[in-house]
């Protein structure tokens, strides 16, 4: 089974998902698709590793989420991957999707054929996968739309995944305060 789990910044939607990894009763690994960028990043990742159970796995997935997923799903295993939306924000930035939006140039699958590809690979890939699989995501649709060019492709992009992953899950959860509310 396959589930989404979204909410904002500090919802309690990562508690969640690994509340869920923990019921499934299965072998759980960590997909963390956070890089260290600064102190604060390095407390934030610093928090998810002290609750996570010492005999869960851990891969660090920053880039290739989909050939990640595919190298370690299995019947018998539980993937919990922490988050969506660093990892696509990593893509943007590895690929010239960042600099075209920041010039003000069109940011479609022929001028940023990288970017889009690792995102339909991971569409593509999430309804084969063997096993359990929790992800979680930020939705960002609720803000106000940005001023830069980047950021509202950013947030554009997020939700459109946010959208197509929602599809390719049996379980749509989504997490305010704390709570969650089943959304499929």
């Amino acid at each position: 089974m396959r589930e989404l789990i979204i909410g904002g910044a500090r919802s309690g939607k990562s508690r969640l998902a690994e509340s869920r990894a923990l019921a499934s009763g299965l072998p759980v690994t960590y997909i963390a698709t956070a890089t260290v960028s600064d102190d604060e990043m390095a407390r934030r990742i610093a928090l998810h590793q002290e609750r996570r159970p010492a005999g869960w796995g851990l891969v660090e997935a920053p880039l290739d989420l989909a050939g990640t997923l595919r190298k370690h799903a299995a019947p018998d295993a539980c993937l919990l991957v922490d988050c969506l939306t660093l990892w696509l924000a990593n893509e943007l930035w590895a690929s010239e999707a960042a600099t075209l939006a920041d010039a003000d140039e069109p940011v479609t699958p022929a001028t940023c054929p990288r970017f889009f590809a690792a995102i339909d690979a991971l569409v593509d890939t999430l309804p084969t996968l063997p096993g359990r699989i929790v992800i979680v995501s930020n939705e960002v649709g609720w803000g106000i739309v940005p001023m830069a060019a980047v950021s509202r492709l950013f947030a554009d992009e997020q939700g459109r995944l946010n959208q197509r992953i929602a599809g390719a899950c049996e379980r749509v959860t989504l997490v305010a305060a704390g709570l969650p509310l089943t959304l499929k």
